[in-house]
């Protein structure tokens, strides 16, 4: 098609001067009938197309732009550097006056309108001839593509988690086992060394040797009942690493009903209300009053909850705010805890459903894993907003049905 354009453009150029009245109107229409097919060809494709002149002054774009990055449909004279900044301007118009066949490419985030990474193609308009003339720019949202490579990766990493589990959680298991028992059966002869009386000869004897007993057996007691206390605790936070980190990468099936999220939301109140009142954290409930039953497994969903109210809970140090609210739309139910501490700075969003990954001194790094993997297996999402020293908030979506898969009719 671009060869007949330009034959008809060279025809048309080349007797310009003898045509008449008429036959200059034959030639505007045409133009006008494939400018207007040009505009909706590129009005309809999803990716951004934007041109601009050799000085990066943005002399057209297509209607997907001003969805990609917010453009104005009636916005004049801006430069390309002004509507994205992350463009490497000065790169591309030197590919441009150099000629060639030069397509540069890049790719970064924006956050307005809306969050997303693009993908940037450009190349000069008068492809491989020296000289500026102008600059097209293709925008491709990139950011399903992106989240799908993510997903990719981070399902490996459990495949190669599951394997690790498999051939070192029972090898862990066993000798914490053995240590618990042992420091039990310890602790029986500290409370025998204890009670036991005091030979008051050898006492005596220790006396007139070193003019005074260092140690009492009372007090050597108390320090190994101490020592015990903590070892005992360092395993039961071991135990419970292991039994968190199995519960993260063996899941159970789903046993789907239908409940409401309000139900859920005032059960892990419930559950969790003394150690709430014990850090002095006000709750406020926002419970939609009619919500949707939706398919959920109500006990998973409990333990995603747990999880994120307890993380909310820790995150405010004196006091502070916890709010669990419930409400949908046409076709999805949500439920989100939010708090009022310290907020999660930026660099580390990213991480945070990273196994292992905390940043609390005692955190095990495994709770929004497994908060992220019982929503994905209900079809769900998590959204994320937060702001250093104002909070966060967590939003879990569900989906008001459960999909089924589609089936090919039988044409026989």
């Amino acid at each position: 098609m671009a060869a007949t354009k330009s034959s008809f453009l060279d025809k048309v150029l080349g007797r310009i001067g003898r045509l008449d009245t008429e036959g200059l109107q034959n030639v505007v229409q045409r133009l006008a009938r494939e400018r207007s097919f040009l505009e909706t060809l590129f009005n309809t494709i999803e990716d951004g197309v934007l041109v601009t002149d050799e000085a990066g002054r943005v002399i057209y774009f297509n209607q997907a732009v001003t969805r990609l990055i917010g453009l104005q449909l009636n916005t004049e004279d801006l430069q390309i550097t002004d509507i994205l900044p992350e463009v490497d301007w000065t790169k591309i118009s030197r590919a441009d006056r150099v000629g060639g066949a030069h397509v540069t490419r890049h790719e970064f985030e924006i956050h307005y309108p809306r969050p997303r990474f693009l993908r940037l193609y450009a190349a000069p308009l008068d492809g491989e001839a020296i000289g500026s003339s102008g600059v097209a720019l293709i925008l491709h949202d990139a950011t399903e593509a992106r989240q799908k490579t993510f997903e990719a990766i981070e399902s490996e990493r459990i495949q190669a988690l599951t394997l690790l589990a498999a051939s070192v959680a029972h090898e862990i298991g066993n000798p914490l086992n053995a240590l618990h028992i042992h420091l039990q059966l310890m602790e029986r002869e500290v409370k025998k060394l204890k009670s036991a009386p005091v030979n008051s000869k050898l006492l005596a004897r220790a006396r007139t040797k070193h003019s005074a007993l260092e140690t009492d057996t009372a007090e050597v007691g108390k320090k190994l009942e101490q020592y015990l206390d903590v070892a005992k605790g360092e395993i039961h936070r071991l135990d419970y690493i292991v039994t968190q980190f199995l519960g993260a990468i063996r899941p159970a099936p789903l046993q789907l009903k239908m409940a409401s999220l309000n139900d859920v939301a005032e059960k892990t109140l419930e559950l969790l209300r003394p150690e709430i009142e014990n850090r002095g954290v006000t709750v406020k409930t926002k419970l939609a009053r009619h919500l949707t039953a939706t398919p959920v497994d109500a006990t998973q969903l409990q333990q995603v909850l747990v999880n994120l109210v307890k993380n909310a809970t820790q995150a405010m140090t004196t006091g502070g705010t916890l709010t669990l609210q419930t409400g949908e739309n046409s076709d999805s139910v949500w439920v989100s805890v939010a708090d009022t501490g310290g907020g999660i700075p930026q660099e580390q969003i990213n991480r945070i459903f990273e196994p292992f990954y905390t940043t609390k001194k005692k955190g095990s790094g495994l709770g929004l894993m497994i908060v992220q993997r019982i929503v994905r297996a209900h079809n769900g999402r998590i959204e994320l907003e937060s702001h250093v020293r104002r909070g966060t908030t967590f939003r879990i979506w569900l989906p008001l049905h459960e999909r089924k898969p589609r089936l090919l009719e039988n044409k026989n």
